[in-house]
Order: C-alpha cells, then structure tokens, then sequence
C-alpha cells in the first residue's frame, strides 16, 4: 500500500525550484555541491509547506530532465533526503515527501489563554477581539426581551430558530445568492457546523483536502474525527489558491470533502479572486467533492474604503443550489467570540440531513444567543458593530506591521488586506522554537506547525491582529527578544531551542 496522498510534478517542482532565492554565501563560504543544493532545495520547501507531505515526488529521470542536471544529481539528493528523514521510497511506489522523526509536529489547535494569565502574558494565540460594547449589552438586552414566547415551548431548535434561519437567508438573498430558510441551519459556532459536516459527510479514514496552511483548529477537528488529510499548498504570498494543484489533487486523490477559506484565509489573510472560486467549484463539481467554504472572515475586509477594494462574490454564487459548495458563517470573528452562533448555508435536502444527524450530537444551539444574533442581525446595529471591529483591527494590524518591521527586520510577510492574521516567515528560526521560548519571556504565539499537516512551516508564526498601540510594541520586543535566544541555542529551562537551518 502507497503512503503518499498527492503527487508533484517535474515541471511543478523545477518551478519551485528555480524561484527560490538563495541565501547569500559569506566571505569564504564554498557553494554546495548540485546535489547538496538540491536536496535542501527540496527540503525547504517540505518544511515551508509549499511542497506537502506525503507527496509523491518525480521519478529522477523526469526531475533530472525538467532541472537540466544529470540524473546522477538527483539521484544522489533523493538518497541524501532520504538519509536525512526528509523522504520515503518503496520498489514500484516511489518517493514521497516525509518529515524526520522528532521534528515538532502539529499535535493540537490552538486554546485560549486563561483569562488569569492575561496580565503578565501578551496573548497572540488567538485571533479574536474582546466584544463590541455597547452592541453586545443591547443585543443581550433586545433577546431577554423576545424571549418570553419561547420560554413555553421546549426550546430545542435543531436547525435553529425560524426567525434567525429567515434573517440569515435574507442577508444571503441581499449578496445576490437567492436563499430559503429551509437552506440554513444554525449552529454552535463554525466548528459545530464542520464538526457536523464532517460527520455526515467524511467517515472515518475519508480524504479531505485542506489548503497548506489552513486553520489549525479545523484541522485538529478533523484528526480527530479520523480524516485522511491532503494538503493543497497555497501559492506564494497573498495570491490565494493554486489551481493546477487543485485540480490535480481533486482528481488524484479524489477526497469526499474539501476545506478552503476563500476571504482573508487564516492564517495567510489571502482573498480568493472571482475566477480563482470559479474555476475551484467546477473542479470540485467535476470530481464530485463537497466543497466546504468558511466564511467567518468574510466581514472583516479593512480596506474596504480604498479604490478596487471590492469584494469577489462569495463562492457559493457558483453553485447557488447548495449541491456543491457547503458554506459556514459565523459571528464569532465579526462580532465576539464568545457569542457562539454559526450556520451552515447549502441545499434544503443536505440540511435536512446535518438536522436529522445533528440529534445525536446535540438538539440545537442555545435559544437566548440566537435571538440576540437575530436581534442585532434584523436593525440592531449588526453593521456598526462590525464597522468598529473594522477599525479596531485594522489599527492594530498597522500598530503590529510596524513594531514587527523595526524590531525583527530580518521577518517577512505580506500585509493582507482584511482578516486578523499576518503570517510570517521567522528569517530561517524554528517557529516551534519561539512559541515555547516566546511563553518564557511573556508573548504567546504559534508557530507554523500547527497550521499545517505532518510537520510543515517550521519557518513560520502566525500572528493575529490581536492588540494595538504599546502592546503591540512591546510584543514585538518579546518576540525579538525570544528569536534571539533561539537564534543564539540559548538554554532556556532544561531544553535547548534549535535553529531551523534551512
């Protein structure tokens, strides 16, 4: 039995290949041999992610060919991976990508901070801001008072209450995408509403394809629910989705679903283009895979008021029936996280199914929360709520872009455009490495593992729009302050942090 779940092209691969800058070599410094060069050229892009993990890799003659290099040349890199833990090879298999034993692999999502912590702990765990006041008061206030007519009946509302499936099918109908109530089900928070599709959907040992990097707790849900996960690596920077990738694992691998965060992705803050959600829901309609799509970023766009800053139409418009694309919303980002309301937008008959499934999870999603979601949702100051949350994060993504840039110069990223993540490349540290030295000198973050399957983006941190102003200043200097530790292989406690030489 094969153990790769994707494959990679010579001609893929040379691309990638080629378009790596290297490292400028020091005064002395001899070059590597081909071979040599190779196979870190290799092993970098399995550890940054842009090459998944268990993909099977070109035959040497193909790679040989497509690198203009001798076959020796490759030869000799596959055998020097393969020492190194970096690559795997079975008689009439191939070779597949692996990561070495003992490297820091992804083995939860990431969980809240105490809130007893909080004051001698700069937390950039998590990407959520404290809620909106005074929305979160005056919402809680409006359901208190429409409560009394359901307080008579059960209160089960397993697809969620009438009045807030109608709401939401019409802020769907008001984006151009025509929506029924029978079209919603509403959800405890967007993990609900995967953990829901996951099990209706995705059985035990089912592939999902999940973009490379993705949100790590989304994958950790679906380990544990006992997803087969192919990873579809992200293209470079902020451009999004790489279709010929897609296409290819959708119709190699053939996975039940598929996972994507078209708008303000986290943790990259990418935003899919018009065509890039076309071509993926043809693809994904073609090999007849479910393509689940969370939008719980899509409200917060913070730069929404400059030129050509419009928004693409959401992915569902090209399936508007619901066969194809499963959409999750949430008001968890764009309001407050601890108001535990998400929703599932597909095709009256998929629903009635996550319904009937649903009973043996849970019966329904607390009544006096969705009222309130209702209630802010139907005039009561939903839009200015979310305006703020704007211009909160849009202010601390600014504050945290500049301590960054001046206190670790070395770090690079893209600014997004909406979201609240800034990914970022730690200038060849371990990111495992700074988020446990990071917690000794008082900053929280996550390194790239987490984000990723088996093992990939060692190279990176994510870091959320979280704080502003001082904090996001003083963060910056912890951070600095724990790379240089790491950089140094400064003992810290009873274990040494390690450089990610790549």
């Amino acid at each position: 039995m094969t153990r790769w779940t994707s494959a990679v092209g010579a001609a893929q691969l040379a691309r990638q290949l080629h378009a790596q800058q290297p490292r400028p070599a020091g005064p002395g410094t001899r070059k590597p041999p081909a071979y040599r060069a190779l196979a870190d050229g290799v092993r970098l892009l399995v550890l940054e992610g842009r090459v998944p993990v268990a993909a099977r890799l070109p035959a040497e003659r193909e790679l040989a060919l497509a690198l203009s290099v001798s076959r020796t040349t490759v030869a000799a890199a596959y055998e020097a991976l393969r020492a190194e833990g970096f690559l795997e090879s079975r008689r009439g298999a191939g070779s597949w990508t692996a990561v070495p034993a003992g490297n820091p692999l992804p083995a939860r999502g990431l969980e809240p901070l105490p809130p007893d912590a909080l004051g001698s702990m700069i937390d950039l765990g998590c990407a959520a801001l404290p809620a909106p006041e005074p929305w979160l008061t005056r919402a809680v206030q409006g359901a208190l008072e429409e409560l009394p007519p359901y307080a008579h009946t059960h209160g089960d509302y397993p697809a969620g209450l009438p009045a807030l499936r109608q709401t939401l099918a019409d802020r769907y109908t008001a984006r151009g995408i025509p929506t029924m109530p029978e079209q919603i089900m509403v959800t405890t928070g967007a993990m609900g509403a995967i953990d829901a599709i996951c099990h209706l959907f995705a059985g035990r040992g089912e592939r999902v394809a999940v973009e490379s990097p993705s949100y790590a707790n989304i994958l950790q849900l679906m380990r544990e629910a006992g997803a087969r996960l192919v990873p579809v690596a992200m293209a470079e920077g902020l451009a999004g989705w790489d279709l010929p990738r897609w296409r290819q694992v959708l119709r190699d691998a053939a996975p039940r679903l598929a996972y994507v965060v078209a708008d303000f992705h986290n943790p990259t803050g990418a935003l899919a283009t018009e065509d890039q959600r076309r071509q993926l829901v043809e693809a994904a309609r073609s090999a007849g895979t479910v393509l689940v799509v969370d939008e719980t970023m899509s409200e917060l766009c913070l730069d929404g008021d400059r030129p050509g800053a419009e928004l693409p139409p959401p992915v569902c418009a090209f399936d508007p029936a619901g066969s194809t694309v499963l959409t999750v919303g949430s008001a968890s980002k764009a309001f407050w996280a601890g108001m535990r309301i998400g929703w599932v937008r597909a095709a009256p008959e998929v629903i009635r199914s996550l319904v009937s499934a649903r009973a043996y999870a849970d019966l329904g999603t607390p009544v006096l929360e969705q009222l309130a979601i209702n209630w802010l949702m139907g005039g009561g100051g939903w839009e200015q709520a979310v305006d703020v949350r704007r211009a909160q994060g849009r202010q601390n993504r600014d504050a945290l872009v500049a301590a960054v840039r001046r206190e670790l110069p070395s770090w690079e990223f893209d600014v997004p455009r909406g979201g609240l993540t800034l990914w970022v490349r730690t200038g060849g540290l371990s990111g495992s490495r700074i988020a446990e030295v990071g917690e000794r000198v008082g900053v929280r973050v996550p390194g790239g593992p987490r984000f990723g399957v088996d093992g990939a983006f060692e190279g990176y941190v994510r870091l959320p729009f979280t704080v502003g102003g001082p904090v996001a200043e003083e963060a910056a200097v912890r951070l600095a302050a724990a790379a240089r530790l790491v950089e140094s292989g400064a003992r810290a406690g009873t274990d040494a942090p390690r450089t990610f030489v790549a």
